[in-house]
């Protein structure tokens, strides 16, 4: 099971594609996402943790579970996106740059009853009852399990009624798809894909439009941890190319990944 450490010193960034937001690259497109829907796939979640490799982890097991995922890295662009988006969930770290997450909680709660985990490196007593008092619905101490943290969340929205499950039935053009089935068709005809060709088409179908580099498309189908490099997506984008013939154009985008053209 993998587990989360606060190390620092590493600086890693998506592609830098600035929006007024102070967003970048897979961010911007998340916020994109979110604006934009009138119904998302499932409940949407706000991550507010400056240490990039954390909140890479949070928020590819999020996603994996079908939650809409935002991610920031300081406490007054959480306080910026919060009010621009329709979160269900905060995950807020307490060692932020800037007002500390403590500061951010007392914010939220004085005009949201949004819940909120709160996550920390230091695991006292008074910082868990600091932050229970400022309103936070549960509070993890790093090291952590991001499953862990998952179910956490699960259980939070279980807890407050905001719980939203992710579609099992998606649909684009002539392609369906019903995941609790694990079944997919074009024109009513089934596709034979593999588990891998039809988790790597989900993702495209609930991103239709947005860029997702290899990167992206790696870690949400694969998982953080797999071991192969970015030539597998290639190859399983080609295979799920022929499958589809025209039904669906999934587009290449050079220097960045991949893109399924909305019919």
């Amino acid at each position: 099971m993998a587990r989360v450490t606060a190390a620092r010193g590493r600086v890693e960034v998506d592609t830098m594609r600035p929006c007024s937001a102070g967003l970048y690259g897979a961010e911007a497109d998340r916020a994109a996402s979110l604006r934009g829907r009138g119904r998302r796939m499932g409940a949407a979640v706000l991550i507010v943790e400056d240490e990039f490799n954390i909140g890479r982890l949070v928020r590819t097991y999020l996603e994996r579970d079908g939650y809409e995922v935002l991610w920031v890295r300081s406490g007054e662009e959480g306080l910026v996106e919060l009010g621009r988006h329709p979160i269900d969930l905060i995950v807020l770290d307490v060692g932020l740059p800037g007002i500390d997450g403590f500061e951010v909680c007392r914010r939220v709660r004085a005009s949201s009853t949004v819940p909120v985990i709160m996550l920390t490196a230091r695991d006292e007593e008074t910082d868990r009852v600091v932050g229970l008092e400022l309103g936070a619905d549960d509070y993890v101490p790093k090291p952590f399990s991001p499953r862990e943290l998952v179910a956490r969340v699960k259980a939070v929205l279980r807890r407050t009624g905001r719980q939203q499950l992710p579609a099992e039935h998606l649909s684009c053009g002539a392609v369906e798809l019903r995941r609790d089935a694990r079944e997919s068709s074009r024109a009513g005809v089934a596709l034979d894909l593999t588990m891998k060709e039809f988790d790597l088409l989900s993702c495209f179908v609930e991103h239709a439009g947005l860029a997702l580099s290899r990167e992206q498309l790696l870690e949400r189908v694969w998982g953080i941890e797999f071991p192969g490099g970015t030539r597998t997506v290639d190859q399983h984008v080609a295979q799920l190319r022929a499958k589809l013939g025209d039904a669906l154009t999934i587009e290449t985008l050079r220097g960045i990944g991949y893109k399924l053209v909305q019919p």
